[in-house]
C-alpha cells in the first residue's frame, strides 16, 4: 500500500471530520465529486478528504492528484483491487477526525448529504446510516428484490432493523469504527456491530441519484456473498465468548439421536420384529453419537481457544462508556 497526501496545515489539530472515499475506476465521476465536495466544504468545518484508490487501472490517481491543493486530500493508493471493505478499512486506519463519514465517488450519493448526517450524530448517536430515496425508480425486479431480500434477512437476524444497509454513505463516532475489525463484506454490518455493543444507531433519508459514468457491481453474486458474511457475523455475535453452547448444544443433540436410534433397534430386535442386521438403526446410532462426540469436544477445544486468546490479548468482555 502506497500513500501520499496533502493537508492544511491548519487540520493537523483540532481535526473534527474525516471523510472516506473508497474508489475503483473512477476515472470519469470524481472530477464531478471533488466539486460537490468543494461546494460542500465550508459546512464542513476542519476536516479530511481521503481518498483510497482500490487497485483502478484508468488514471483515477492522476485525476485526484490534480486536485490536490484545492481540497485537504490525502490518497491512499492500494497495490491491487482488494475490494471495497478492504479499501475502507485503510482510510479509517490512517482517520485522524473525531467523527468518520464513509461516502462512494459515484455521485450516487450526494456530499451535501454528509452536515446532515453529521448532525444527527451529534444528536447522541454513534452511526448514523444512510437511507437512500427513489433509489429503485425506473429499476429491473432482479435488481430490487436481492436487496429488499438481503436488507430483510440482516435487519432480521441481527436484530438492528436499517431499511438500507448497503448505503456506504454513514457517519461514525471514531472511537465506535476503530474499534471493528474489518473483513470479507463486513463493512455493511457495522451499525449492528454498534449497536451490540450498545451504541445507538439512527438512519437518516439521503438523495439518490443514477450513476452518471461506469456501471454497478451490485446483483445475486454480491447478495449471496453477503449472506455468506452474514452468517459469520451473526456466528460471531451470539457464540463468540461462548462456543461451547452452540457445539455443546448440537452435540448432545446428535448424541441422544444416537441413543434414541440404538434403543429402538435394541427394542425391536428384543420384540423379534426385526434384526440389528436387517435395520440402519445401528449405523445410525453409532454415526449420531460420534458425531456428537466430535461437536462436544469441538466446544471445548473453541473454548480453550478462546479463553486462551482473551487472556493473552488482555481483552475485556465488556466496554466502558463512563466511569
Amino acid at each position: 500500500m502506497l500513500a501520499c497526501g496533502y493537508m492544511h496545515s491548519q487540520n493537523r489539530e483540532g481535526l473534527e471530520l474525516s471523510i472516506i472515499v473508497p474508489l475503483f475506476n473512477e476515472f470519469e465521476s470524481i472530477p464531478h465529486f471533488l466539486a460537490r465536495m468543494r461546494e460542500v466544504a465550508p459546512e464542513l468545518g476542519i476536516f479530511e478528504l481521503i481518498m483510497v484508490d482500490d487497485g483502478s487501472r484508468d488514471g483515477s490517481r492522476d485525476v485526484i492528484a490534480r486536485s490536490q491543493g484545492t481540497l485537504p486530500v490525502q490518497v491512499i493508493i492500494l497495490t491491487r483491487n482488494f475490494g471495497q471493505t478492504a479499501a475502507l478499512a485503510a482510510g479509517i486506519e490512517r482517520a485522524r477526525g473525531d467523527v468518520i463519514v464513509t461516502i462512494d465517488a459515484d455521485l450516487e450519493n450526494d456530499p451535501h448529504d454528509i452536515p446532515k448526517l453529521v448532525a444527527l450524530l451529534n444528536e447522541g448517536y454513534d452511526v448514523v446510516s444512510g437511507w437512500r430515496q427513489g433509489r429503485w425508480s425506473g429499476q429491473r425486479l432482479t435488481r430490487k428484490f436481492p436487496s429488499l431480500i438481503a436488507n430483510w434477512l440482516i435487519s432480521r437476524l441481527t436484530g438492528v432493523y436499517l431499511h438500507d444497509y448497503g448505503c456506504t454513505l454513514k457517519a461514525y463516532r471514531a472511537d465506535v469504527i476503530k474499534s471493528v475489525r474489518l473483513y470479507g463484506e463486513m463493512h455493511r454490518f457495522i451499525p449492528a456491530y454498534a449497536s451490540w455493543q450498545g451504541g445507538k444507531v439512527a438512519e437518516l433519508k439521503v438523495k439518490h441519484e443514477p450513476r452518471r459514468h461506469g456501471k454497478s457491481n451490485y446483483g445475486f453474486g454480491r447478495v449471496f456473498r453477503v449472506l455468506l458474511d452474514l452468517v459469520v457475523v451473526v456466528f460471531m455475535h451470539r457464540y463468540m465468548n461462548r462456543p461451547m453452547h452452540f457445539f455443546g448444544a448440537w452435540g448432545f443433540l446428535s448424541a441422544a439421536l444416537g441413543v434414541i436410534a440404538g434403543f429402538v433397534a435394541v427394542l425391536l430386535r428384543l420384540l423379534g420384529v426385526a434384526d440389528l442386521v436387517e435395520t440402519p438403526l445401528p449405523i445410525l446410532a453409532t454415526l449420531f453419537t460420534l458425531v456428537g462426540v466430535q461437536l462436544i469436544l469441538f466446544g471445548v477445544i473453541a473454548e480453550i481457544l478462546m479463553r486462551t486468546y482473551y487472556e493473552s490479548q488482555n481483552k475485556r468482555p465488556y466496554n466502558i462508556k463512563k466511569s
